[in-house]
């Protein structure tokens, strides 16, 4: 097995501090004022700080192969969910460990994959924190999700002989443009990569000319495609709609995964007497909401529901997709103004006419081929109300503009087998 504790040790024991963990010091303690306070407003400082510093539990290892997965946060995670059951069967599946960022993410792991896979903290990148991470887990192979190349994880692997890959690899135009500013930086951990399986074609031309070697890349599709379950009812759909006092009976427009200033747009894009429930995609932007959308009803509210609002604010983790069972429209946030949008898989999955706006770059592939598909409806913030209007007074275009939407999904899955195969075949190189 290429795990195993191979020493990496001795070279950087003789050194107090590498350089670069120097300058991540230096970093920190320069943005701490922006940092803390953030955390703290927005209750992150009450976090697994041992766990970010590498620290925990060391996981036993077996006769079995390890893989260790590493997923960012919520949306990377979700993004395994038919990948690691491909993993996981068979009587020659490997042990999964799954490493996650954020609290969210965390918490989402556990909920999906705790029976399956050991669950723990990656830590900051100092060469310590990722060295008590491979001590504990022992990987024989490791894949990012998307991406996730920490240059001290990238060495240290490395150096202990352990094959690193991405899957599902993202590189927008924004982010190559900005590692293509530090590439001299960069370059040694993009060209460490095993393997770079990604999404398409114009991801793989980034990750070559960002150092990986061209026979190292794959284009195997977005594992996204494959989590988009075709479902037309969610379990606890019912319960939440009761939970918040929405009508049944009445037209609900769900806005998904909003950002701050799209509230006061879809609060007044949506015609009278229509329902309107928005989830922020970040909790911490909750409160603004709430004051963008008048008399809203919040999920957190314990108060008994009443029927006959027409506001309501989900602001909690993890119903997003009941919330958009219980839709007649959808519309994705986080792409009426700066920010780069949101995942509209989901939505269309569930049957839902979906529209978008302009600001779509981080799924721009994904984009392009629902729009090619006629799959969904793409428009700025003047046209907005009129598409709201059009899609609710016509059940008839409505309904086939999902139906085109769901066949595109289902023309576009597989690539989570295709990844899976891909990983199993590092155990043997």
């Amino acid at each position: 097995m290429a795990g195993g504790l191979r020493s990496d040790r001795t070279c950087d024991r003789l050194a107090i501090m590498r350089p670069l963990d120097l300058a991540y010091l230096v970093a920190a303690l320069v943005t701490s004022p922006v940092w803390l306070y953030r955390m703290v407003r927005t209750g992150r400082i009450r976090t697994d700080w041992s766990a970010r510093f590498g620290r925990g539990a060391s996981i036993p290892r077996t006769e079995r192969p390890r893989l260790l997965i590493h997923a960012v946060s919520v949306g990377e995670v979700n993004a395994l969910r038919v990948l690691i059951p491909y993993l996981a069967a068979g009587d020659d599946a490997p042990e999964i460990v799954l490493s996650v960022t954020t609290d969210t993410g965390i918490g989402q792991a556990r909920a999906l994959f705790g029976d399956t896979c050991s669950v723990v903290r990656f830590p900051f990148d100092f060469s310590r924190s990722v060295r008590r991470l491979l001590d504990r887990t022992q990987p024989d192979v490791v894949a990012c999700v998307e991406l996730e190349l920490w240059p001290s994880f990238m060495r240290l692997c490395e150096q202990r002989g352990i094959p690193v890959a991405v899957i599902n690899g993202r590189l927008s135009a924004r982010s190559a443009r900005r590692y293509g500013w530090v590439r001299p930086f960069v370059r040694r951990s993009f060209a460490r990569l095993a393997v770079a399986a990604v999404q398409d074609e114009t991801i793989a031309d980034r990750f070559r000319s960002l150092g990986t070697a061209p026979d190292r890349v794959v284009v195997t599709g977005t594992m996204k495609w494959d989590t988009a379950q075709i479902e037309d009812e969610v379990e606890g759909a019912d319960a939440l709609a009761a939970a918040m006092g929405i009508d049944r009976q009445r037209p609900l427009v769900v806005g998904g995964s909003t950002a701050p200033d799209e509230h006061a747009l879809l609060n007044d894009a949506v015609p009278t007497g229509t329902q309107l429930l928005c989830a922020p995609r970040r909790p911490e932007w909750c409160d603004g909401a709430a004051e963008a959308l008048p008399g809203c009803r919040r999920r957190t509210d314990p108060r008994p529901a009443k029927t006959g609002g027409d506001r309501f604010l989900l602001d909690t983790i993890g119903e997003l997709r009941a919330a958009y069972a219980l839709a007649d429209v959808v519309v994705v946030g986080r792409s009426f103004g700066r920010l780069y949008g949101s995942d509209m898989m989901e939505p269309i999955a569930l049957g839902k006419p979906t529209i978008v706006g302009p600001a779509v770059s981080d799924f721009q592939t994904t984009m392009e081929t629902l729009l090619a598909g006629d799959g969904i409806r793409q428009v700025d913030r003047a046209g907005l109300a009129a598409a709201i209007e059009s899609l609710l007074s016509d059940a008839v275009a409505a309904r086939e503009l999902a139906a085109r939407g769901r066949a595109v999904i289902q023309a576009q899955q597989g690539a989570s087998g295709r990844n899976a195969v891909l990983l199993r075949s590092l155990f043997e190189a």
